[in-house]
């Protein structure tokens, strides 16, 4: 009896190989795996999309002269050309916040490439790190009440989209102070200033490029870079998103808030919205109930009327 079951089983599986090589000679044949390079009309062809013969960041040019710094771009360029789904997510939540990061930055003279920082460390979701940091900017929770955002049980204002932008271009103009140059600061919102200034002082450099560094901060800023090529040109690498498919923003009032809520379920229904709605639209809110501090306030943010 077993040898039986084993003689069936051998003939299953030459027939389902004999069948799988026969499938790949003719996915060969059609040029559907890529491998026909010569026909462009071959949308399958999987090419490397090339390093830019030029790339500046924050008007800092990057010295693709050097053979290390072009191998790190091309690796990144490579990555996210062909991380297909997040690209689109990226292009569809960049249409939302860009506008208003954007307009921060610019009105306090930080340069918008930082735009791709924060999409490098989230890409624009509201998420948290195993090591703890949340929000758009992955602010941890010393460094984000250090400059002033009010994270407890209740509130953690590293979700609030403007005010974590304020709180993270303190942090950047400090280090940009303090290295000379954005490129270097971009690097030190990774690895900290105290662990970039280290690094600088033991190997006798005073640029980023010139590092040797650990493989996550080594390619930290190539991964802004990449997003920054992808994202800020999609049609050049095959990315598009039909009219209507990007996330607009959220038609919004504003409402103040002075006095402690003791049930945000209930204060929803009574706005004619619901809890749900109030947490997408104030993800900085974490609890059931808003505590207002005498002489305090809080704005909430609830659907425009007649939405």
């Amino acid at each position: 009896m077993a040898q039986q079951n084993w003689k069936y089983i051998a003939i299953t599986l030459v027939i389902v190989v004999g069948l799988q090589l026969f499938s790949h000679q003719q996915l060969i044949k059609a040029g559907s795996n890529g491998l026909s390079a010569g026909d462009e009309s071959n949308t399958s062809v999987i090419r490397s999309p090339g390093v830019p013969v030029a790339l500046s960041f924050a008007g800092e040019p990057v010295p693709l002269q050097v053979p290390d710094v072009a191998e790190r771009l091309d690796r990144e360029l490579l990555v996210n050309s062909y991380l297909h789904a997040t690209t689109l997510l990226g292009l569809k939540r960049m249409q939302r916040y860009e506008p208003e990061i954007r307009a921060i930055l610019k009105e306090n003279d930080i340069p918008e490439d930082f735009i791709y920082l924060a999409l490098a460390e989230s890409l624009f979701g509201q998420v948290t790190s195993p090591a703890g940091a949340a929000g758009f900017w992955q602010l941890m929770p010393d460094t984000a009440r250090g400059y002033g955002l009010i994270v407890n049980s209740e509130v953690d204002e590293r979700f609030h989209v403007r005010k974590a932008t304020y709180a993270a271009i303190k942090y950047l103009k400090s280090a940009k102070n303090r290295f000379g140059s954005w490129t270097n600061a971009a690097a030190s919102y990774n690895r900290g200033m105290g662990g970039l200034d280290r690094a600088l002082q033991q190997q006798g450099v005073t640029s980023y490029y010139d590092l040797y560094l650990n493989d996550e901060t080594s390619r930290y800023l190539f991964r802004i870079l990449a997003l920054k090529e992808v994202l800020g040109n999609p049609q050049k690498y095959r990315f598009e998103l039909l009219e209507g498919q990007g996330y607009q923003p959220l038609p919004a009032r504003t409402v103040k808030v002075t006095s402690t809520i003791p049930d945000l379920a209930s204060y929803a229904l009574q706005q004619g919205t619901n809890y749900k709605t109030l947490r997408l639209y104030n993800p900085w809110i974490k609890d059931y109930t808003l505590t207002v501090a005498q002489g305090k306030e809080f704005e909430l943010l609830l659907p425009a009327k007649g939405d």
